[in-house]
């Protein structure tokens, strides 16, 4: 129970550190709080207290450690159903005013307190009435398990988050209710003891969700800390380079109309080439440092109002000259005015489309729509190109990696900077990508965040378009 104990307790820290503002991290290391608090009365009564009773006896320690042993027992029989019906709350949420959820998860507690109050008192042998605790306590796990399973991802590039999720969540929770409930209140004591297995192996499936598809956010959360950190770096970087590199080159300009006109005037039409060459090359190395600088110098975003679908439709117009046999799927959901920087947003998007046409070498299917949800705004552009691995499409944010061998022109820069913006528009970037059947970039703006408003005028327009073109 010691090595439960510390899993727990550092899951919850781990929840609570990535997030704190987050109600379902919250709640969730919540529940590993009150998890851990059982298994840090088992290690309690099995290890501390029998240790200090052997080797240095002291009556008043011991008083202390049977207390908090006692606590942490009440703390993980009755405080496990109610943080998990609260999680499972927060992480399916409803359309209750904050007020509304304050009352019902007061009136939650009722059965709690009555518990405390008028049931016998703790001992080692029924720490809790199991006979009457289960009849609340079971109902508040079954609801809990119902609002999990029953809550839809909003992305389908974030539904291996949820599965994770339940997995991760749900079973060591629903194996604990029959172990320290129902059992229990059968007259099967002591069933807690076979939680071990079910939690060590929940918290492998965390820590292998967190690193693979991630948890909660929290790999979200690791990414987005080392990406921003790499644009930081990179944005320093190229701003020295660039300084440097214009202050050379335009010596080199300076000496070579010198020398340019020096050719001319003595009539060296020789000389007067090889200086024209170096100044090409020059102006070149200038317009390339030029725009590696424009791509990562750090954004001032000028937002304004705009109507996204709009916005969104004149961006894949640009585009339709390029697009040769590739056929055109538009789906926009209108009148969404939203406070932006349309030339930044509408770059950011130019660069992924460009990519999803580049992808498809002339021939496929491109989709571009706008999708309404409770708290976001959902901008997806698909192709059906070749696809990237998940090891190309885990870098596919790192500056200067770029999958397009043989392009010159192509620094790498077009994702990084398409995070860049999400990220400054208070939104998030995400990318989901399968060798041979092709790649999805979701572009998702929080409503708060752009103060999305939906124009009653164009209440239920929805723009839907096929084209083909060749």
């Amino acid at each position: 129970m010691l090595v439960v104990w510390i899993a727990l307790w550092s899951v919850a820290l781990i929840l609570c550190l990535a997030d704190p503002r987050s109600s379902v991290n919250r709640t969730l290391s919540a529940v590993a709080l009150f998890g851990g608090a059982g298994a840090l009365a088992a290690t309690l009564d099995n290890v501390f207290i029998p240790y200090l009773q052997v080797n240095h006896p002291h009556q008043r320690v011991e008083d202390i450690l049977y207390t908090l042993q006692a606590g942490s027992s009440l703390a993980c029989n009755y405080g496990l159903p109610y943080s998990f019906l609260l999680f499972a709350m927060a992480y399916n949420p409803s359309n209750m005013t904050s007020k509304t959820q304050r009352i019902i998860q007061l009136a939650l507690l009722i059965p709690i307190v009555l518990c405390v109050l008028f049931t016998p008192p703790y001992n080692e042998y029924r720490p809790i009435s199991h006979s009457i605790v289960v009849w609340w306590a079971v109902p508040y796990i079954v609801a809990g398990t119902y609002f999990v399973l029953s809550r839809k991802s909003r992305h389908f590039s974030l539904s291996h988050s949820h599965w994770i999720i339940c997995l991760a969540v749900l079973p060591p929770v629903l194996f604990a209710m029959a172990m320290n409930y129902i059992l229990p209140s059968f007259g099967k004591l002591n069933m807690w003891k076979y939680n071990v297995w079910a939690v060590l192996i929940a918290v492998a499936v965390f820590l292998i969700g967190l690193f693979t598809y991630g948890f909660l956010g929290l790999r979200i959360f690791i990414d987005r800390r080392r990406l921003d950190s790499t644009l930081r770096a990179v944005t320093s970087g190229t701003a020295i380079l660039h300084h440097a590199i214009k202050n050379d080159v335009g010596k080199m300009r300076l000496f070579t109309e010198k020398m340019k006109a020096y050719a001319e005037s003595t009539n060296q039409p020789e000389l007067l080439e090889d200086i024209r060459v170096v100044q090409s090359a020059s102006h070149h190395i200038q317009d390339m440092i030029s725009r590696v600088h424009r791509r990562t110098e750090d954004l001032e975003i000028q937002p304004r109002e705009v109507e996204l679908g709009s916005l969104l439709r004149e961006t894949v117009k640009g585009h339709e000259p390029s697009m040769g046999k590739i056929k055109l799927h538009f789906t926009v959901a209108g009148g969404w005015r939203c406070r932006l920087d349309p030339a930044q947003v509408g770059e950011a998007l130019n660069n992924v489309i460009s990519n999803a046409i580049e992808a498809m070498g002339g021939e496929g299917n491109l989709f571009v729509s706008l999708r309404e949800g409770k708290k976001e705004l959902t901008v997806e552009v698909r192709d059906t190109g070749a696809g990237m691995d998940k090891a190309q499409s885990s870098r596919a944010f790192e500056p200067f990696y770029t999958t397009k061998s043989g392009k010159e022109a192509n620094f790498g820069l077009g994702l990084p900077y398409a995070y860049y913006v999400m990220r400054k528009h208070g939104g998030s970037l995400h990318i989901r990508s399968k060798p041979g059947i092709g790649t999805r970039v979701y572009f998702i703006f929080s409503k708060k965040s752009v103060g999305a408003v939906k124009v009653p005028k164009l209440e239920n327009a929805l723009v839907e378009g096929g084209a083909g073109h060749g």
